[in-house]
């Protein structure tokens, strides 16, 4: 019998150490190290090496055949749909509807004539039963409550699932591994597992992971490089809207969203994501702003809303929901010194409609806008559109997809629309300005 093998670990970012430790000097949290004891059993010890080395050109390739989930939204996000023997990992804060849209997603699968294996971890028979007649998913999935992960991939072998999906990695446990459900030793050796069961025999595994309060994905970095796809599930959950966005993935683009719209029967995707944004828009509304961006292969038209009013503290209040608080202290520098803009006895708040984040730099410009319109308190022509990138000398720069933008923008009837260079001239529907400094743009549209 092998003997024991005691190590501490850090919680937060795998470090390991041979004694405990206050503060990790890796990620320089305190408290973190928990002791861990393993053993390696002698089976697995002694197991032989089967893989043997084979040329390149002599490896069959599947072609890139995907299963297509049936939610279009979340096929997008995909590249397509799920690929074969791929590792998926879905993460988002709790109550977002994470359990919800993989539910869904694998009730689709289901009665579109895949066999799919549901392990929940977090909760019992009766209460995924309950959510799945709610949601009017009711046949064809294989349900398994289970935290042990030899159950899971026992129950894998038997029922021989196309997809496989495990509602939290965190609730899993290997019994060959001390350590509570959730630490770092027991997350790494469960993804091991799973991974090992998607490229062995070919099923597409999808996993639920946590986030912690700073927003990340709970458990060891090297969670994130074992899968295949990592998706993010953003969005307020005061808000009706749900983006899923791919921060990682092999087998398609990074920069690809689903948007989804919580209803009282789960996940509804949103085809045309303007025209809800921007349903609730008032016109001639100081402050306001319309930005094109461009989200993946798909343009989308959100409202960028600014408040300005007069400060009675030492410091000025500056705060942001849906934009970087780091832009926007940017932006207000530029309007003061090359616009002549002043906000320094002011307080300024800034939101995007529909709990919508914006991190791209196309959001400069009409941010720029709308914060002058606020302190001047003068609306912008009604339907102005604008994108582009502002830089400090109160330049404004291109930014890419400029055809795409405009025309979202022509599709909803909006205009004029403000950049940096004029587009193409098929638009007649919609009038362009060229504008090449951020002062420029205010004395065009104030």
């Amino acid at each position: 019998m092998a003997k024991p093998r005691t190590e501490w670990r850090c919680q937060q970012c795998g470090c390991a150490a041979p004694r405990w430790l206050g503060r990790c000097p890796e990620c320089g949290e305190f408290g973190t190290f928990v002791e861990e004891i393993r053993t390696a059993p002698e089976a697995l010890r002694d197991a032989p090496r089967r893989a043997v080395p084979v040329p390149l050109a002599e490896v069959e390739a599947s072609g890139g055949a995907r299963l297509r989930t049936g939610v279009t939204e979340f096929d997008r996000v995909l590249g397509g749909g799920l690929v074969r023997g791929s590792l998926v990992l879905l993460a988002g804060e709790p109550g977002i509807g994470k359990s919800t849209l993989l539910l869904q997603t694998a009730g689709s699968l289901a009665d579109g004539g895949s066999r799919v294996l549901y392990v929940s971890g977090e909760e019992s028979a009766a209460q995924v039963k309950l959510r799945a007649d709610r949601l009017g998913v009711c046949s064809g999935i294989y349900l398994l409550p289970e935290t042990d992960i030899t159950a899971v991939t026992e129950a894998a072998a038997s029922v021989h699932p196309d997809v496989c999906v495990v509602d939290s990695i965190q609730t899993m446990v290997d019994p060959a591994l001390e350590g509570v459900a959730g630490s770092v030793g027991q997350v790494r050796a469960c993804a091991a597992q799973l991974m090992r069961l998607a490229k062995n025999d070919g099923i597409s595994v999808l996993l639920v992971g946590h986030v912690t309060k700073e927003g990340t994905i709970a458990g060891p970095r090297v969670l994130e490089h074992t899968v295949d796809t990592v998706l993010s599930f953003e969005g307020d959950r005061e808000h009706m809207f749900r983006i899923v966005r791919a921060t990682k993935n092999r087998f398609g683009s990074v920069s690809e969203i689903g948007v989804f719209e919580m209803t009282g029967n789960g996940l509804a995707g949103v085809a045309d994501p303007s025209g809800v944004l921007l349903s609730d828009r008032r016109e001639e509304s100081p402050g306001t702003c319309v930005l094109a961006t461009v989200e993946g292969t798909r343009p989308m038209l959100v409202e960028l809303q600014a408040l300005v009013s007069p400060s009675y503290l030492p410091a000025p209040r500056r705060l942001s929901v849906g934009i970087d608080t780091a832009r926007v202290l940017q932006l207000l520098a530029v309007l003061e010194r090359r616009a002549g803009v002043a906000f320094g006895q002011f307080d300024v708040y800034v939101s995007v409609a529909g709990g919508v984040r914006i991190t791209e730099p196309a959001v400069d410009l009409p941010l720029a806008l709308a914060l002058a319109s606020a302190r001047t308190d003068r609306p912008l022509p009604s339907g102005a559109v604008a994108f582009g990138e502002v830089g400090l000398s109160g330049e404004v720069r291109a930014v890419a997809h400029t055809q795409a933008r405009v025309s979202e923008a022509a599709r909803m009837g909006l205009g004029p629309v403000v950049t940096a260079l004029q587009p193409a001239r098929s638009h007649d529907a919609v009038q362009c300005r060229e504008v090449r400094s951020v002062s420029e743009a205010i004395h065009e549209l104030l």
